[in-house]
Parts: structure tokens; C-alpha cells; sequence
């Protein structure tokens, strides 16, 4: 630092010294508010996004160039979020402008999800809309058998196929993707 500047820099803080000591004193209640609508102020501000960031918002997904697609669900819980997610996933597949005409699902219920496909379940509505849709629905007789069960006793539109397991594999051997909500 220059002897200069270093002089001026001592005159000016004697200057201001006692202004600063007053307005100090002064302004103690209202610091808080100070630094609150600087706070704000610095929130206000819009910040300028990156450009990986810019690139991103870009993105509207990705091209769906294949003239089909095909996924399989593994429902195999009744719990009723699950469920309802799944169903829902579907008709979002189904509905997906991209997939649209292009796409062939199948829904293979096992384990607990076996009560989805049961007379008098409370999906039966929803499963028959997607019955409407393609969407193919079946349930594991593995699981029947396990469960005591028959296929009599399952919704009337639902097929059975030897194991859910079994369909998963096979499946994907085929290139369905398997999505287990």
C-alpha cells in the first residue's frame, strides 16, 4: 500500500468515525431489519442459469424411434398404493404421445397381488378399462395353487399363465422392459 493511500484511508475513517459510532448506536433495534431486506433482496434477484443447466430444460424426452415397444408389470403386493400406481403408470404408458400406437403391455399379478384379481375386487373397473386399452392381464396359477385358490374365482377376463416368474423371464428374454411400481 502506497504512504498516500494509506493517508487518505486515515483521514477518511477520522471522518467518518463519528458518524459511524452514532448511526451504530442508533440503528441496533433495526439491524435485524436490515439484514432481513438484504436477505430478500439477494433472494430477489434472479440468478442466471448454467449452461448445463439451460441444456437441460431443453430436454423433452427421449425420441421414441422403434416402431414397437413392449413392457411387462409385476404386480405382486394388494397394497392399495401400489396398486393404484401400476394401474395408473400404465394408462400414463398408454397415453404417453411417443408410445402412442406403439406400445404393448401385459400386467402378470403374483403373491399377494393375487387378491387384485380376485370376484368382487375393488379394481375390477380400473383392470377392465385396461383390458379395453390392449393391455394384456394375467395372473400366476402358482400363486392360486399356493393360496388355495382356483381360476374360477378370479375376475372372468383375467388369463393364467403357469408361473409369474416364468412370464417375467421370458419376457424380458424377449426385450420387454419389466417394471415393477
Amino acid at each position: 500500500m502506497s504512504l498516500s493511500w494509506l493517508l487518505f484511508w486515515s483521514k477518511s475513517a477520522k471522518a467518518i468515525l463519528p458518524f459511524i459510532t452514532y448511526f451504530s448506536f442508533k440503528m441496533r433495534k433495526l439491524f435485524p431489519l436490515f439484514i432481513l431486506l438484504l436477505a430478500l433482496g439477494a433472494c430477489s434477484q434472479k440468478i442466471k442459469p448454467s449452461a448445463v443447466e439451460v441444456e437441460n430444460q431443453k430436454f423433452e424426452g427421449a425420441v421414441a424411434g422403434r416402431e414397437n415397444y413392449y413392457a411387462i408389470y409385476q404386480l405382486d403386493t394388494d397394497e392399495p398404493k401400489t396398486v393404484e400406481k401400476a394401474i395408473r403408470n400404465i394408462n400414463n404408458a398408454l397415453t404417453d404421445p411417443r408410445l402412442t400406437g406403439k406400445v404393448k403391455i401385459e400386467m402378470v399379478a403374483f403373491s399377494a397381488g393375487t387378491k387384485v384379481m380376485l370376484k368382487g375386487s375393488i379394481y375390477e373397473a380400473a383392470l377392465k378399462d385396461l383390458l379395453k386399452k390392449g393391455v394384456i392381464i394375467v395372473q400366476c396359477n402358482n400363486s392360486l395353487a399356493e393360496q388355495g385358490l382356483n381360476r374360477n374365482q378370479l375376475l372372468s377376463f383375467i388369463g393364467v399363465v403357469p408361473s409369474g416368474n416364468g412370464e417375467l423371464i421370458i419376457r424380458n428374454a424377449q426385450g420387454w422392459a419389466i417394471i415393477k411400481p
